[in-house]
């Protein structure tokens, strides 16, 4: 058997057992077989010092010595039986011999090796057996017949050899089968532990994703509203004495923002809250109050996403968003190229937001500017472009305030659905943003 591997300190003892016994049982067992072998082989001893012509003292210290050699079974079986072999011819260390063969097969000692052993014991018995029978029925003039010396020293031998080899091979090859499947069951419950872990991630993945999805949608539709209704109230405030018609056609107009303003954020939240819905119910099913709203975050999130996606605004709505910046007084022109189409969802509102939020940022940074919209469909995809001229220096600034995000916001869109986004300056002093969409023809 191997020595176990724990730490040994001065005194033998390990943080499992004593010496090389892994359990502190095993030890007492070693224990008593050792002093039963020993003293079997004691008593054995009488009769070899008197068979050997030696003291009868020689043989029961000889006996017990030999015996004794059973407490290393564990630590090394083959030097059990080969001294159980060696004592063979006085005829003792029986209980030794079987103990010795059991371990010694359901040790890792190599199958040769065990082989070899238990073949020497086997033929040490049978020469051993077949001398002392033999001399048995010729002592007492038994009329044995001519098979029955060989018949029963073959029948000891295999007796005393075959039943502790095999039973020893039988509980070695069910002790590995058990270690390998608790490491199987170890490696599967790591397994197991990691593919939480993940699924954990990729939960807290899916939150913020549908976080960051969230703010561009609340920056797209406060930002592009509340900035026309800002250029409005401006544009009321300087006509309200002046020319009270065009003071309600503004006041009119700064409604019907606030209320597409506001109708836009009711859809959000109700995609929001039917998203919450699905998670909740899908928890109320399982009956697991805490896994499954994190596996059923990134499906929510997904349907959120897929549901806001289909109630968006398209491109057949940037016409309307164009009027609507012109009635600012900005001077926009729009120009749509290729044969017009519909395309999924998420592509059309993403070309959506990419215009709007451009429109914005000429609103807030470029006031007075004129401005080039242009729309292209092409074979598979579509392309957008915004651009700018410089801003009219003695426009009035409508003092609306930017977070920096709107640029962000339309790259991370547009490279979320594989496309190509390009932004910056132009050499009139303007600005351009351009995007192309990976976009086939939706089916039908």
């Amino acid at each position: 058997m191997t020595t176990t591997g724990a730490h040994q300190d001065a005194a033998g003892t390990t943080a499992r057992g004593v010496w090389w016994w892994g359990r502190r049982r095993s030890a007492v067992l070693d224990v008593g077989l050792a002093l039963v072998s020993a003293l079997e082989c004691g008593l054995e001893g009488v009769r070899f010092s008197d068979s050997a012509g030696l003291l009868v003292p020689v043989g029961v210290v000889f006996g017990l010595l030999a015996g004794s050699v059973l407490l290393v079974r564990r630590r090394w079986p083959f030097a059990v039986v080969l001294v159980s072999i060696a004592i063979t011819p006085a005829e003792m260390g029986y209980l030794m011999g079987l103990v010795g063969l059991y371990t010694l097969a359901a040790s890792e000692t190599p199958r040769r090796i065990i082989v070899s052993l238990a073949g020497m014991s086997l033929v040490g018995t049978l020469i051993v057996t077949f001398v002392r029978t033999r001399q048995n029925v010729t002592d007492t003039g038994f009329d044995s017949g001519r098979w029955y010396v060989p018949t029963v020293a073959v029948l000891m031998s295999v007796g005393l050899t075959a039943p502790p080899v095999l039973f020893g091979l039988y509980v070695g090859a069910r002790r590995r089968l058990m270690e390998s499947l608790r490491e199987r069951a170890d490696s599967l419950e790591q397994e197991l532990s990691l593919l939480a872990d993940r699924a954990e991630q990729r939960a807290e993945w899916a939150r913020t994703e549908e976080r960051t999805r969230i703010a561009r949608e609340m920056h797209d539709v406060v930002a592009h509203r509340v900035s026309l209704m800002v250029v409005h109230a401006a544009a009321l405030q300087a006509v309200a004495l002046k020319d009270p018609s065009k003071a309600v056609k503004n006041a009119a107009l700064v409604g019907d923002m606030g209320r597409q303003a506001l109708t836009e954020l009711r859809e959000m939240l109700g995609v929001l809250r039917a998203g919450e819905q699905v998670a909740a119910r899908k928890a109320a099913d399982a009956a697991v109050p805490v896994a499954v709203p994190l596996a059923s975050v990134g499906l929510a999130a997904a349907a959120a996403a897929a549901a806001a996606a289909e109630a968006g605004p398209g491109l057949e709505d940037i016409e309307v968003l164009v009027g609507q910046s012109r009635e600012t007084g900005m001077v926009v022109e729009l120009s749509v190229q290729g044969e017009w189409r519909s395309y999924a969802p998420v592509v059309e509102q993403t070309a959506y937001r990419v215009v709007q939020e451009a429109l914005t940022n000429v609103l807030k940074h470029a006031a007075g500017a004129k401005v080039m919209v242009r729309l292209a469909h092409r074979d598979a995809e579509v392309a957008m472009q915004v651009e700018n001229g410089p801003s009219d220096g003695g426009a009035q600034d409508a003092g609306l305030p930017s977070g920096g995000n709107g640029l962000v916001g339309m790259r991370e869109r547009v490279t979320a659905l594989g496309g190509v986004f390009v932004s910056g300056e132009t050499d009139a002093g303007g600005f351009r943003v351009s995007a192309v969409l990976p976009a086939p023809r939706a089916v039908a």
